[in-house]
């Protein structure tokens, strides 16, 4: 409970002091740290935090982004693959490239380094 005095002041006034048990205060300030504290763990705490809320939707944008960089691959490959089953020019150059094939009446060059053929002795 309050209790009432009185107290001169400088200037020779009586003024009216109003003291609060410190029982009071301390009882309010707990109330409102164990509030917060409350508060605080139904955010972060438990399995399922906001912490851990924020991990997962990183993970999820992370994931999406390698399934749509997959599937453009993916796209790009079977257009790849289509090319060489029905262009012509594609076959050829592929013929020419990686099997080394000649039309009839070419001659192939090949070119070495110098380095890596052995020589005879």
């Amino acid at each position: 409970m309050a209790t009432t005095r009185r107290r001169t002041t400088r200037a020779g006034v009586d003024v009216p002091v109003r003291r609060v048990e410190g029982g009071r205060i301390a009882r309010r300030v707990l109330g409102v740290a164990a509030a917060i504290a409350v508060i605080a763990f139904a955010v972060q705490g438990g399995e399922y935090g906001t912490t851990d809320l924020l991990r997962q939707r990183k993970q999820i944008a992370a994931e999406r982004a390698k399934a749509d960089s997959l599937e453009a691959s993916i796209a790009r490959l079977q257009a790849e693959l289509k090319a060489i089953e029905t262009d012509p020019a594609m076959q050829e150059r592929i013929a020419r490239e990686e099997f080394g094939m000649v039309k009839e009446g070419e001659l192939l060059y090949r070119f070495t380094d110098p380095e890596t053929v052995p020589v005879p002795r």
